[in-house]
């Protein structure tokens, strides 16, 4: 599609402008916690869209960091670095992908694209993973496996790397120490995908055991404007056999799962989910929940438990009825993106909660998230405010981004990575010593 450029600036300018939405009214740390302020939905034409202006990290620019750490640069030149995965040797897996093509089925998503893209969310992604190793403290960086689809979720199982393409599940054999990897891809699984595949990034993490592996399967759609049809096995985690493939549903109801992680002290999964747009900007809070076996957790047909959304059609007052209260929100629109529970020695002050990388707004007045959080842990439960600690993606005016938080792992010195998909870069973070 071929658009004049003061057409796209025009139909971009109409986004920023319809809606007439006032902007957020509440204050966002009364959208934190398990009890969040939930203010009237609103109705939109065109939802208000919202997005800095992307900007290049300047040769010695980084991101803040909190009091007592420190933060380095160990790989650049990336293309869309979306998630990170430490090896057993402590070499680190970079998934580089962006979101695969797609038909153009409404006009808001034509100008959401232009606005996104003037962000640096836009552009084509490596669709490989690279392998970062460090020698004698300096990182090196190897194409590991090429030619993927889009791909996200990595988990390696005894021998095998399995990888959440955006529409399969593929294994490959591993070796350690190898810096390459050229076998083709065996399929373990297909995976909801294309045409549309509105959220494409596929989270992966494997049970304790490595019997299972669980894939964090985002919405088609905001709220079933594609029909109730183009969501089959969607808003869902899917619980898959690692040895024969086969999968079943195994918790529904979570708009667009982005990170699964297995809580410490518990045991028991946790995820962290995108929630619905275009209803306000102090609606509806994103959040981390823990996921039960066949919980149902309001998408498309409420939110936060009992808060019916009209605009989910047929109505289905059973399940609302059953939808489960997620535990902790995070504010409305933050865009979680990456979960981590801290284990490491490196930076004890942390150990035992859950950092989360928060993307950033696109439809929200004023901006929020674009930074690292980290959410103390309780007897399995999260208490209290998030701690900022990592920011500085933003520009101090808020008017441009140089980066945007992703995907998080802690590497075997406790360190915690970060991939930062607009910046192209990935970023450690570790105890100022």
């Amino acid at each position: 599609m071929n658009i004049p450029h003061k057409t796209l600036l025009a139909l971009t300018l109409t986004a920023l402008l319809a809606g007439c939405d006032d902007g957020a009214l509440v204050d966002p740390q009364k959208q934190i916690g398990p009890n969040p302020e939930l203010p009237q939905a609103q109705n939109f034409f065109m939802p208000p869209m919202q997005v800095p202006e992307g900007t290049p990290w300047k040769a010695g620019e980084m991101p803040k960091v909190a009091d007592g750490l420190k933060i380095e640069k160990i790989a650049e030149n990336l293309q869309h670095p979306r998630q990170v995965y430490v090896l057993p040797n402590n070499d680190v897996l970079v998934a580089e992908s962006n979101g695969p093509s797609k038909p153009t089925t409404r006009p808001k998503q034509l100008i959401m694209g232009i606005v996104q893209k003037a962000s640096g969310k836009g552009g084509a992604g490596g669709n490989r993973i690279t392998l970062l190793r460090n020698v004698n403290g300096k990182w090196e960086q190897h194409r590991f496996i090429e030619n993927l689809h889009s791909p996200f979720g990595m988990q390696l199982i005894g021998n095998t790397l399995y990888v959440a393409n955006a529409d399969s599940l593929v294994k490959f054999p591993y070796r350690e120490g190898d810096t390459e990897i050229r076998t083709a891809p065996e399929e373990v699984t297909e995976l909801p995908g294309g045409p549309i595949n509105h959220h494409w990034t596929k989270a992966l993490l494997a049970s304790p055991d490595g019997s299972k592996l669980y894939v964090g399967v985002g919405s088609n759609s905001n709220v079933t404007e594609n029909g109730i049809g183009a969501e089959y096995r969607r808003a869902a985690v899917l619980e898959v056999d690692a040895a024969s493939g086969a999968s079943r549903i195994y918790a529904s109801g979570l708009r667009n799962p982005t990170g699964l992680q297995w809580e410490p002290q518990s045991g028991k999964l946790w995820a962290i989910v995108n929630e619905r747009d275009e209803i306000g900007s102090d609606l509806v809070p994103d959040y981390m929940t823990s996921v039960q076996d066949k919980g149902f957790y309001g998408w498309p047909y409420s939110y936060f438990g009992q808060h019916v959304d009209t605009r989910a059609e047929p109505q289905r007052p059973d399940l609302v009825e059953k939808a489960i209260k997620p535990d902790y929100a995070l504010s409305s629109h933050v865009a979680p993106l990456g979960l981590l529970f801290y284990g490491g020695d490196n930076m004890p002050q942390y150990r035992g909660g859950a950092f989360i990388s928060e993307h950033g707004s696109w439809n929200r007045t004023p901006l929020n998230g674009y930074k690292v959080v980290w959410v103390k842990f309780e007897n399995g439960k999260p208490v209290g405010q998030p701690q900022t600690v990592v920011s500085g993606f933003l520009t101090d005016d808020e008017k441009q981004v140089r980066g945007l938080p992703v995907g998080l792992a802690s590497d075997k010195q406790g360190g915690v990575l970060i991939a930062d998909d607009a910046g192209n870069t990935i970023w450690r973070i570790s105890a100022a010593k």
